[in-house]
């Protein structure tokens, strides 16, 4: 007699479930004024400490102490100096990016408006009794 078997495999892998968790996780860190100043605060703090190792990585073997305290005594005042200047930093970066990124898709907007016009007579006779109407008056209701 035949007998079937059926392995029942996992349909999903936990650990690309947990990378993904962890990518939402940066990617949610990374979109707020909050995560974004954190990000850009552990940067430049990490920046420091390197700057800070190189210098103390200079000096003989008997002041080790020493140079971990320095080093820590830097990585703490540049968490506590930079934060600020950090976050406004990232606030102005993202209303710039954000700024930016409204021109291009106004642009880009105008584009396709003037590459429809070419074909379409309609369309250029609206636009151009738009620009030859006062400037007094709202044309919103011709686009």
């Amino acid at each position: 007699m035949t007998s079937f078997v059926h392995p029942v495999y996992p349909t999903h892998h936990v650990g690309a479930e947990r990378a993904a968790r962890v990518a939402e996780h940066v990617q949610h860190l990374a979109h707020g004024a909050r995560g974004g100043a954190a990000l850009l605060l552990a940067a430049i703090v990490a920046a420091l400490l390197v700057v800070a190792n190189q210098i103390i990585g200079t000096w003989s073997e008997g002041h080790l102490l020493a140079a971990w305290i320095v080093l820590w005594v830097v990585a703490f005042a540049a968490l506590a100096l930079l934060a600020g200047p950090a976050r406004r930093a990232s606030i102005a970066l993202r209303a710039a990016a954000a700024g930016w990124n409204a021109r291009r898709i106004a642009a880009e907007e105008d584009r396709k408006l003037m590459r429809l016009a070419m074909t379409d007579a309609r369309v250029m006779a609206d636009i151009s009794r738009a620009m030859g109407m006062d400037a007094g008056r709202d044309v919103r209701g011709y686009f």
